[in-house]
């Protein structure tokens, strides 16, 4: 890039600068609708992985039952064994520790069983929560695509002038050195109302209104260095002249 003049760098911010805040009305007329997606988007992956998770548990609990059934199966083959051979002892000692390794089967039956019934409980609860979830999924579904709606015909309204002003700021920045560039990017960046080139107005500064002395003024026309607010930095690019109304 060609060595630039103080005035003929001023005169590139002043473009980018209007740019800039032409982008910013643009995005400005979405509104808060960008941001409502994305968070509608958020809640729906939520609400998918919680359907997951359920149903994943759901599938843990099933198979926890499958276990207890077979267990319970398992302690009845004994407790069949263990009576055959209680026919067949030859002392008190032998019955009673048959009887005990029955009663055992017995208990280890109750606990499955009663390990089933939970699990069972459970299963319902969870189906509940996933009927819940997806009526939840369902209408947020509904909002997130009346949202998209709503930002695609905002968007196509002003989509040929948005890309034709992003092709001007590309031409643009390309007439600004690299350093001078990125002081004006974190400027924008830095203030909310997106002003980092600003004019000096009725003697102040137009971005955050702070006097600008006379002095300065006469520096800022001259236009041969670059000079910056003293309060908020941003870079005053000129100094408008307001005539002023006299009363008779």
């Amino acid at each position: 890039m060609e060595q630039s003049t103080i005035a003929q760098k001023l005169d590139a911010l002043v473009k980018l600068q209007s740019i800039d805040s032409k982008l910013d009305e643009i995005i400005k007329v979405r509104g808060d609708l960008p941001e409502e997606v994305r968070d509608l988007e958020d809640e729906l992956a939520g609400y998918e992985t919680r359907l997951t998770k359920h149903e994943g548990e759901i599938t843990a609990l099933e198979d926890s039952i499958k276990n207890f059934k077979n267990s319970i199966k398992e302690s009845e083959k004994l407790i069949k064994k263990y009576e055959e051979q209680q026919k067949n002892v030859r002392n008190n000692r032998e019955f009673d520790a048959i009887s005990k390794e029955v009663e055992l089967q017995q208990l280890e039956m109750q606990v499955s069983e009663k390990r089933i019934k939970e699990a069972l409980q459970q299963i319902e609860f969870k189906k509940e929560e996933i009927k819940k979830t997806d009526y939840n999924l369902s209408e947020r579904r509904k909002d997130l695509e009346n949202k998209k709606q709503e930002l695609e015909v905002i968007v196509s309204e002003s989509q040929e002038e948005e890309v034709k002003l992003n092709k001007e700021r590309e031409k643009a920045s390309k007439q600004i050195e690299e350093r001078l560039l990125n002081s004006y990017t974190k400027l924008v960046n830095n203030y909310r109302n997106g002003l980092a080139v600003v004019s000096v107005k009725r003697g102040a500064c137009g971005g955050c209104f702070n006097t600008v002395p006379a002095q300065r003024q006469g520096e800022i026309r001259e236009r041969k260095k670059i000079i910056v607010c003293e309060h908020c930095g941003r870079i005053l690019a000129n100094v408008e002249f307001v005539m002023e109304t006299v009363k008779k």
